[in-house]
C-alpha cells in the first residue's frame, strides 16, 4: 500500500493511532493541531480512509557548533540552521513492513525541498529510545556522542534522494 503524506487538520482522525509509543501517540492527538495553529511546527500524516496511520512533525531549529564534535562542527557558524525532525511514528499495524524508512525518506524529501527556499545545513534528531536511536543511525544520521541526539547533512541527504541517472549509451 502507498501513502502519500499531506498535513494534518482537523478533518483527521486521530483517536485510534497507536505507535505503542504513548508519548508519541499523546503527542499526536492532544498538541500536534495546537503546534500547528501556533507556527512551531508541521505536523504531516499517512491516511487510511481518514484515519492517521502515520505521521511526523518538522520545525526549524539551530545548532550551537560547541555542542557538535569538531570533525561535524568545524568551518560552521556559532549557530547553525538546521531542520528538527520532532515527532516520527507509524502506526503498530504497520510495523516490520519496511514503512518507518518510506515514512523517515518522506520527512527528509520534504525538508530538502524545503531548504532550497529557507537555508539548512543539518536534520537534527532527538531519539525517543535506543530502538529509535538504531533506526536513525540505520538510515545515515549520525550520533552527537553522550546523547540521543543525531544529525545528518542536507546536502548528504539531497544527494541520497536523487535520481540514478540514466546508464550511458
Amino acid at each position: 500500500m502507498a501513502f502519500i503524506s499531506e498535513a494534518l487538520n482537523e478533518q483527521h482522525t486521530t483517536r485510534r493511532f497507536d505507535s505503542s509509543q504513548p508519548a508519541l501517540v499523546t503527542w499526536l492527538q492532544q498538541h500536534a493541531l495546537t503546534t500547528e495553529a501556533r507556527r512551531t511546527g508541521r505536523t504531516f500524516i499517512w491516511q487510511d480512509n481518514g484515519q492517521v496511520v502515520g505521521y511526523y512533525t518538522i520545525a526549524a531549529h539551530l545548532i550551537v557548533r560547541e555542542e557538535l564534535p569538531k570533525a561535524i562542527g568545524r568551518g560552521n557558524p556559532g549557530q547553525i540552521p538546521a531542520v528538527l525532525l520532532a515527532r516520527l511514528a507509524l502506526d503498530k499495524t504497520l510495523h516490520g513492513q519496511g514503512l518507518g524508512g518510506a515514512l523517515l525518506a518522506d520527512a527528509l524529501e520534504r525538508i530538502v525541498i524545503a531548504t532550497r527556499v529557507v537555508a539548512a545545513r543539518f536534520v537534527v534528531v532527538d531519539a525517543i529510545d535506543q530502538g529509535a536511536h538504531g533506526f536513525y543511525r540505520h538510515h545515515g544520521f549520525r550520533e552527537i556522542p553522550g546523547t540521543m541526539r543525531l544529525i545528518q547533512k542536507i546536502g548528504d541527504i539531497a544527494a541520497a534522494l536523487e535520481p540514478d541517472p540514466p546508464p550511458p549509451r
